[in-house]
C-alpha cells in the first residue's frame, strides 16, 4: 500500500467527523471546565496589581484579606476544573481509541486473502495497537492540555494588552523569526515519525515470525542470526526515534528563545517607564506575571505541535487501512443458497496473482454427496480452488457454482455457512476446549455436544485434561498434540453440520496412530456430504468417488483410483513413487509405464525425496 499524505486539517476533520462528533456533548462540558482553568491564570495575573499597589505599596489592610480569599478561591476553582476536564476528556479519548481499534479490526477482517498476504500479522497488530496508542497518547495530551493552554494564553494576552499594548507587542517581537524554522521542524517530525511507525511495524512482524517459528529457529541454530536481524532493525528504529525527538523538542526550544527576546525588550522599555513614574510597580508585576504565565503554555503548545506531527503519521497509516477498498462484497440482491446437499462446479476459471497466472481455464465438477479428491504438485492450484469456493478470492474469468447458484450471487455469510473446513493447520484459539468447538453458539445442547465429541474421538483424550471441556488449549492450541487439535477441529465441523466438507491435507502432519484415529473421524464426518479432499498421502483417497489430477493450474486427468492407474500418467507415477518406493513389486493394476524397471538401482531415499518435493 502506497503511503498517502494528508494535511493536518484533513486528518483533524476526519477525526472529528468519524469519532469525536458523537461525544460533542461531553466535549462541550469539558471545554467549559477548560475555560475556567485557563481563565484562572488571567485572574491570578490580574490580582497582582491590587496586591502590589494596594497592599504592599499603599499598605491598605482591608485589601489584604480580600486578595487572600480571592487567591484561595482561584486555586480551588482551578483544582476542580482540572479534575473534571481530565476525567471527561480521558473518557472521550479512551472511547475514541476503542472505537478506532474495533473499526480497524472489523475492516481488516473483511479484506480478501491478497490483502492479508501483503500485510503480515505483525504489521496489522502494530497498526491496531501501536498506532492507535500513539494517537491516543497525543490526543490525550492535546485535549487535556492544548485547550486549557490555548484559552489561558488568550486570557493572559488580554490581560497584558490591557496593561500596555506596546509592552505586549514588544513581548511578541521574536515570533516572526520562528515561523519558517517551526514549519520546517514540523515537516521534519512528520517524515521521521512516519518512518518510525513503519520500522515499528517491521519490528512487530519480525517478533511475530520469531515467536511463531521458535521451534525451527532452535532446530536450525538461527538464534544468533535472528538476534542480528532484530538488532539491525532496532538500531534504525532508535536512530529514527532520536531524530523525531530532536525535531519535536526544537519547537519549544525556539519558543524559549523568542520568549527571552520578548522579555528582554519589555524589561528595557518598561523599566524606563517605571523609573520615570509613567507606570506603577503593580502594573508592571501584573504584566510580567501575565507574560510569565504565558511562557509554560507556549512551550507546551509548541511541544504538542511536534507531538501532533507524530500522531498525524500514525493517523495517516490508520486512515489508509480504513480506506483500503474491500473487493469481496455480498451482492445487493443476494440469492438464497441451494437447499440440501449440492454439487460443486468450476467452469473455465482463470486466476492471476499479479502478473503470475495460477489457474488456466480450469473446469471440474464434484458430484453432490460424493467425495472428490484433488492431487497434484505444490502450486498446481489445489488450495486456490478452496479459496475460490469459499470466496476468499474471486476468479478473473469463469464461474464457480454451488448447486445452480454462483458464489458471487450469494451473501458471503450464507455461502460460507455451506462449508466446514478441516486443514493441516488446525487453528485453535487461546480459549477453552468447549469454546473452540461451539465457537460462540449458545444453542448447543449437552447431548449434541457429547455426540460430536464421541464421533470426533475427542472423548478419548478428554479425561486426561485437568478441567475437561473447560481446559484452555493455549495459544494456537499449543497445550494439545497435533492429533488432538485435529480431532477438536473435526468436532467443530461436525457441530456445524454443513452440506459441503473441505479437507485440506488434514492428516499429513500426523503420526500413524493419530492419522488412523483422525481418518476414522473424517470418514464419519464426510458421510452424506459433498466432500473435496486435498491429500498428500494417496492412501487416504483410494476410496474417493473421483480423483482429479491437477498440474500447473489445469485439470489433466480425472477418474477413480483404478481407472487412473490403468491409464498411467501423473497419478500412476505418483502411486508408484509412494507405494513401490523403488522396489520391483508386481501389481496387475499398474500399467507398464508405472512399474519400476528392475535394471534401475534401488534408491528409496531419492524416491522419497522426489515424492516430498512433488507434494510440497
Amino acid at each position: 500500500m502506497s503511503a498517502q499524505t494528508y494535511t493536518s486539517g484533513e486528518l483533524g476533520r476526519w477525526l472529528w467527523r468519524d469519532y469525536l462528533r458523537r461525544h460533542s456533548g461531553t466535549l462541550s462540558i469539558a471545554v467549559f471546565f477548560m475555560v475556567l482553568e485557563g481563565a484562572s491564570l488571567g485572574a491570578m495575573a490580574k490580582l497582582m496589581e491590587p496586591m502590589f499597589d494596594r497592599v504592599f505599596v499603599a499598605g491598605e489592610q482591608s485589601w489584604l484579606l480580600f486578595v487572600g480569599f480571592v487567591l484561595l478561591g482561584i486555586f480551588v476553582l482551578r483544582a476542580i476544573s482540572s479534575v473534571a476536564q481530565k476525567v471527561l476528556l480521558t473518557r472521550i479519548s479512551q472511547k475514541t481509541a476503542a472505537a478506532m481499534r474495533i473499526n480497524m479490526l472489523d475492516r481488516m477482517m473483511l479484506q480478501d486473502g491478497a490483502f492479508h498476504q501483503d500485510h503480515p500479522p505483525g504489521f496489522l497488530v502494530q497498526r491496531v495497537q501501536g498506532d492507535v496508542n500513539a494517537v491516543n497518547d497525543v490526543w490525550r495530551a492535546i485535549i487535556t492540555g492544548a485547550g486549557r493552554d490555548f484559552i489561558g494564553l488568550i486570557v493572559l494576552l488580554g490581560v497584558a494588552i490591557s496593561i500596555d499594548p506596546i509592552w505586549a507587542l514588544l513581548a511578541c517581537v521574536g515570533i516572526p523569526v520562528m515561523v519558517l524554522p517551526a514549519a520546517f521542524a514540523q515537516r521534519f517530525v512528520r517524515r521521521r515519525a512516519r518512518e518510525a511507525r513503519d520500522l515499528g511495524a517491521t519490528l512487530s512482524t519480525r517478533l511475530d515470525e520469531v515467536f511463531h517459528g521458535i521451534v525451527q529457529i532452535k532446530l536450525n541454530a538461527l538464534e544468533a542470526y535472528q538476534t542480528r536481524q532484530y538488532r539491525d532493525i532496532t538500531t534504525q528504529f532508535v536512530r529514527t526515534e532520536v531524530r523525531t525527538a530532536f525535531g519535536s523538542s526544537a519547537i519549544p526550544a525556539m519558543i524559549d528563545i523568542i520568549s527571552g527576546i520578548g522579555f528582554m525588550a519589555v524589561i528595557l522599555y518598561g523599566g524606563n517607564e517605571i523609573i520615570s513614574g509613567n507606570k506603577t510597580i503593580g502594573e508592571f508585576m501584573t504584566f510580567f506575571t501575565a507574560m510569565g504565565f504565558t511562557f509554560n503554555p507556549l512551550r507546551r503548545l509548541g511541544a504538542i505541535s511536534g507531538q501532533w506531527q507524530t500522531a498525524a503519521a500514525a493517523l495517516e497509516r490508520i486512515k489508509e487501512l480504513l480506506d483500503a477498498p474491500i473487493t469481496l462484497r455480498s451482492p445487493d440482491a443476494p440469492k438464497a443458497p441451494p437447499a440440501g446437499v449440492p454439487d460443486v462446479t468450476l467452469d473455465n476459471v482463470t486466476l492471476s496473482f499479479g502478473k503470475t497466472q495460477v489457474l488456466h481455464g480450469l473446469s471440474l465438477h464434484a458430484a453432490a454427496g460424493q467425495t472428490t479428491a484433488l492431487v497434484g504438485a505444490s502450486g498446481a492450484g489445489k488450495s486456490t480452488l478452496f479459496n475460490l469456493l469459499t470466496r476468499l478470492l474471486d476468479p478473473d474469468t469463469g464461474s464457480v457454482r454451488i448447486g445452480d447458484v454462483a458464489t458471487t450471487d450469494m451473501a458471503i455469510p450464507d455461502l460460507r455457512g455451506l462449508f466446514s473446513v478441516v486443514s493441516q493447520e488446525a487453528l485453535l484459539f487461546d480459549e477453552t476446549l468447549r469454546e473452540n468447538i461451539v465457537l460462540g453458539r449458545t444453542d448447543v445442547s449437552d447431548a449434541a455436544l457429547q455426540a460430536v465429541l464421541d464421533a470426533a474421538h475427542v472423548s478419548d483424550f478428554l479425561p486426561n485434561l485437568f478441567d475437561g471441556l473447560e481446559t484452555r488449549v493455549g495459544p494456537r492450541g499449543s497445550a494439545l498434540s497435533g492429533g488432538q487439535r485435529q480431532r477438536v477441529v473435526i468436532a467443530r465441523a461436525l457441530l456445524r453440520d454443513t452440506p459441503i466438507l473441505l479437507l485440506d491435507e488434514a492428516t499429513s502432519a500426523l503420526d500413524a496412530q493419530s492419522e488412523k484415529t483422525v481418518q476414522t473421524a473424517l470418514d464419519r464426518l464426510s458421510k452424506g456430504r459433498t466432500t473435496l479432499v486435498i491429500a498428500h498421502r494417496l492412501s487416504t483417497i483410494r476410496g474417493a468417488d473421483k480423483i482429479v489430477v491437477l498440474d500447473r493450474g489445469r485439470v489433466v486427468d480425472e477418474g477413480t483410483h483404478d481407472d487412473l492407474l490403468e491409464r498411467g500418467g501423473i497419478y500412476a507415477d505418483l502411486y508408484r513413487l509412494q507405494f513401490r518406493d523403488g522396489k520391483n513389486v508386481s501389481d496387475p493394476k499398474l500399467p507398464d509405464t508405472a512399474r519400476r524397471d528392475p535394471a534401475l538401482p534401488d534408491t528409496p531415499g531419492l524416491l522419497h525425496r522426489l515424492t516430498r518435493g512433488f507434494f510440497g
